[in-house]
């Protein structure tokens, strides 16, 4: 298993006050910096791993594709 998601302390913060303004403007709740904080660290936790392994198992489907193409040119 991977280890801890490590995000910036500037990125975390933008991540917590986009969570407040959504709920804000879809939900019409205002949710405080430790709901907000809890929501951040459920999806970071939860659900973040899940689009990360995603975008690396298409990162590596690419780079194989792209390999199979160069091989094609040794024929």
């Amino acid at each position: 298993m991977a280890g801890k998601i490590i995000i910036a302390e500037d990125a975390k913060k933008e991540m917590i006050q986009a969570i407040k303004t959504y709920f804000l403007k879809e939900r019409d709740e205002d949710l405080g910096d430790l709901a907000a904080y809890l929501i951040y660290e459920f999806f970071l936790e939860t659900l973040a791993p899940h689009a990360y392994n995603r975008g690396i198992y298409d990162a590596h489907k690419y780079i194989n594709d792209k390999n199979e193409d160069l091989l094609g040119y040794l024929k």
